[in-house]
């Protein structure tokens, strides 16, 4: 589900989380966040975007999206009053039994692009890294994924930790594609790819 999306030409933030709830909760928790948890934050001004995956094989089973007009819109009392320990009670339930990966930064690659619609969305994550990083993650990603028909297109986020930075490649297809990824445009990257899965949009 999107929203209009801010002037172009300004870096947008990101906030993108992975979840495996238990598999006794899995309907409570699909229940939870198209209800509850998507509406509440597409309230909030400056969330552009807020847009659900499901797996298309392996774990985490859950990908969630929202483009950010700024990552500064998660610091603004609008977002505050319905996070953390202002939280409902649902989401405190359902998110205290669920497994999470948060992560909040800037989109470093293109800098302005939102999610579009789009059939499968890969993303490739790259942990622990230092901020120099980020050139050679960009030119693994676009050479790897830009030149595929399939692509609509290819993002890169950086997500600062512990003096340390992830960053995620996101791609968008337009349709599946089994053609195999290049190893070494990733060469140098291999010890730090913890994640590399398919995603499915969830039905709206």
């Amino acid at each position: 589900m999107a929203k209009k999306s801010s002037e172009k030409g300004s870096r947008k933030g990101f906030l993108l989380v992975l979840m495996q709830p238990p598999a006794s909760m899995d309907e409570e928790f699909n229940a939870w966040y198209d209800s509850e948890h998507v509406p509440e934050r597409l309230a909030v001004p400056g969330v552009e975007t807020a847009i659900r995956y499901s797996s298309a094989e392996g774990v985490p089973n859950y990908l969630a999206i929202y483009d950010l007009a700024d990552k500064s819109v998660l610091d603004t009392e609008a977002y505050l009053k319905v996070a953390g320990d202002r939280s409902s009670p649902w989401t405190k339930r359902v998110t205290g039994r669920t497994n999470v990966y948060r992560s909040i930064g800037d989109q470093v690659y293109p800098g302005d692009a939102i999610t579009p619609l789009a059939s499968r969305v890969t993303i490739i994550r790259f942990r622990g890294l230092p901020a120099p990083a980020e050139a050679g993650v960009v030119k693994a990603m676009r050479a790897a994924f830009e030149p595929r028909p399939s692509t609509i297109g290819v993002r890169v986020f950086a997500y600062p930790v512990g003096g340390k930075v992830d960053y995620i490649g996101f791609v968008s297809s337009a349709m599946p594609d089994e053609a195999a990824v290049d190893p070494r445009l990733f060469a140098k990257f291999h010890g730090s790819i913890d994640l590399f899965n398919t995603y499915v949009p969830r039905p709206r």
